[in-house]
């Protein structure tokens, strides 16, 4: 599958947006083998039959760029040609702010999927979902045609609508919706508090400034905490992936030492190794990552490698994976290839690709109805029943504020009924901070 941004492609060292870096293939290249002669000609052949027989007059111009266009999509499906506008919007792209949709989408079976829906924008507020089909734009049906076209097709002025025909598991047949076209504006990290004492931050992509701003976040909660904050839910579902370093510097907020990633591939300089700083902004407090079918590439990274150093415990689902390197390659004229260069590799030697991460703990989406509960009678309803003093009794605990339980109560069910694997998670930590002894 092809990752995509919509009215943006990919960005520089990229992961599933692409894992990108420009590279000197002057230093790098081995020489080339000879060229195969019969082939060639079969290819000038071609090129005059259709410059003399196709229905329609061709521009030598048009039928080039075309070949190249075939010749890297027949390698593998994130290695493209990007021309002088792609090449620009790509270099924008990681800076967080383009125009579209705001859809991930790759292709499948001649149609185009969806991988995941940008937080905040058209696509996410229209209730389009990872695994969704796209099988028309307003009227033209997309099978057969190129995932570029279609990306272009979605493009647009701010403020104008699309309708797309949406086929989608487990809904009878064929549906429509409706977009209007925005200019997206990404905050890759945004952080909360679940709890008095729990965090929460979500990372939508991995871009330039993503390391910095998780920092940010994590001093921000722990003063929110009171310097108490006892455990931390980082949220990577949805996230396609993004700039490589950027994920190096997430992990690197939440270990000390070891190794991040590496990266094997034919150039001498596509073989990458990262490892920790002894920093330690994160001040070592308990970790749940919550993941995906949309969490893909350097969110892949992230959530691969606190797991081989055992700093984190993974929820959710299993993951895009997608654990290739795409190096951006200019050429001449403002022209570039995105061109896969390398696979990447967590601490322990694993491959992503089409592997992608298992959850330590599986928790598939879901919706609670709370079950409605007959009046039960405790003992504190019994006429003439014990009274102790709580602040007195032999285990030191005090007598419980009952407001402030209810509302911590209410709190939580709400939670459980909204999103039910950031409930899981929330419950994983206070279970981990019961049983961690006292400082």
């Amino acid at each position: 599958m092809h990752l995509t941004r919509l009215a943006r492609l990919s960005a520089p060292v990229i992961l599933g947006m692409s894992l990108t870096a420009p590279l000197a293939l002057a230093e790098t290249a081995k020489e080339p083998a000879g060229l195969p002669l019969e082939e060639l000609r079969t290819f000038g052949e071609v090129f005059e039959r259709i410059k003399r027989a196709y229905v329609h007059e061709v521009d030598d111009k048009e039928l080039l760029e075309n070949a190249i266009r075939g010749m890297l999509s027949g390698l593998d499906p994130h290695s493209n040609y990007l021309k002088p506008e792609d090449f620009e919007e790509l270099q924008e792209s990681t800076q967080g702010e383009f125009g579209g949709l705001g859809l991930e989408v790759g292709s499948e079976n001649g149609f185009i999927k969806v991988v995941t829906p940008l937080d905040d924008t058209p696509a996410a507020q229209a209730g389009l979902k990872p695994q969704d089909l796209i099988i028309k734009l307003d009227d033209t049906p997309v099978k057969g045609m190129s995932l570029q076209k279609a990306v272009e097709m979605m493009r647009g002025k701010p403020g104008t609508d699309i309708r797309l025909t949406i086929v989608r598991d487990g809904v009878e047949g064929p549906f429509e919706v409706t977009l209007t076209r925005d200019l997206i504006r990404i905050t890759s990290v945004k952080h909360r508090m679940l709890d008095e004492h729990y965090g929460y931050i979500r990372i939508t992509q991995f871009q330039v400034h993503t390391g910095e701003e998780v920092e940010k976040s994590l001093l921000k909660l722990h003063e929110k905490a009171g310097s108490k904050l006892r455990g931390l839910v980082l949220d990577l579902r949805n996230n396609p992936g993004g700039v490589l370093q950027a994920a190096v510097e997430v992990v690197d907020a939440f270990i000390t030492e070891g190794l991040i990633v590496y990266t094997e591939g034919r150039l001498n300089n596509s073989e990458l190794r990262f490892s920790a700083t002894d920093r330690d902004p994160s001040l070592g407090i308990p970790v749940v990552i919550l993941i995906n079918e949309g969490t893909a590439s350097a969110s892949e990274i992230v959530s691969g490698a606190l797991q081989d150093h055992r700093r984190a415990v993974i929820m959710g689902t299993q993951s895009f994976g997608k654990g290739s390197v795409q190096t951006i390659l200019p050429l001449a004229s403002e022209r570039a290839l995105k061109l896969t260069t390398a696979l990447y590799f967590t601490p322990s030697g694993r491959s992503i690709q089409a592997q992608g991460v298992s959850p330590d703990i599986e928790v598939r989406p879901a919706r609670l109805t709370p079950l409605e509960t007959k009046l039960q009678v405790t003992e504190a309803d019994l006429d003439g029943h014990l009274e102790v003093d709580q602040k007195n009794s032999t285990d030191g605990t005090a007598t419980p504020d009952k407001k402030q339980d209810k509302r911590s109560v209410s709190k939580k069910e709400d939670l459980a009924q909204t999103d039910y694997q950031l409930f899981e998670a929330l419950s994983l930590l206070k279970g981990l901070h019961i049983l961690q002894p006292e400082k």
